[in-house]
């Protein structure tokens, strides 16, 4: 099992309505708050155990990101403006949504 990377930077952008991240290896990427919401690890999106995946959540266009809270040393939880907070965004899924790898 590989390191997970670790982020040197995350600065949400509030005009833009984005959150832009860094790594230690140098590569950085950007992804909307829609598409963070629309992609919440939390079971409420993801689906519970083995079964299918539920329907995407309604998601409004302006959808803002209110508030970002550490969890451990492994993970960030997102406190969006629909009242959503309920998923771990581990490094390993802000680099897969940011970067892409």
């Amino acid at each position: 099992m590989s390191a997970q990377p670790w982020p040197v930077k995350l600065t949400f952008r509030a005009g833009a309505q984005e959150l832009v991240a860094e790594f230690e290896d140098g590569r950085a990427g950007r992804v909307d708050y829609r598409t963070l919401r629309l992609e919440s690890p939390s079971a409420e999106v993801q689906g519970h155990g083995r079964g299918p995946k539920p329907p995407p959540p309604v998601v409004p266009e302006d959808i803002r990101v209110l508030k970002a809270e550490p969890v451990g040393r492994y993970a960030m939880r997102l406190f969006f403006s629909d009242g959503h907070s309920s998923g771990l965004y581990t490094w390993n899924i802000l680099r897969s949504l940011t970067v892409g790898d």
